[in-house]
C-alpha cells in the first residue's frame, strides 16, 4: 500500500472514532509529523505516516522527540502488511 493511501486509511479511521484529522502540509518547522489529530478531552496526537519501506529521517526523528518533550502524543505508523 502506498503512503498515501495508508495515509487516507488513518484519517478515515481517526475521523470515524471522533478525531478531528488534519493533513500538515507545509508548516514553518520542516520534519514536523503529517497528521495532527485532535478530540474533545484527549491528548492531541502527531503522527507521521509511513509506507511498510519507508524510512523517518532524521530530522523527523527529532521534531517527533521534541514534541514528546513538550508532552504530546507523536509517533510513527507504519503500514504493514497483514498474512
Amino acid at each position: 500500500m502506498t503512503e498515501a493511501k495508508y495515509q487516507k486509511k488513518l484519517i478515515d479511521q481517526y475521523t470515524a472514532q471522533g478525531w478531528f484529522v488534519i493533513k500538515l502540509i507545509k508548516t514553518n518547522l520542516n520534519g514536523i509529523p503529517d497528521l495532527l489529530c485532535l478530540k474533545a478531552g484527549h491528548e492531541p496526537k502527531f503522527i507521521e505516516v509511513k509506507a511498510e519501506n519507508g524510512t523517518v529521517s532524521k530530522l523527523q526523528e527529532y521534531r517527533i522527540k521534541q514534541l514528546k518533550e513538550l508532552g504530546f502524543d507523536a509517533e510513527v505508523k507504519r503500514y504493514e502488511k497483514t498474512k
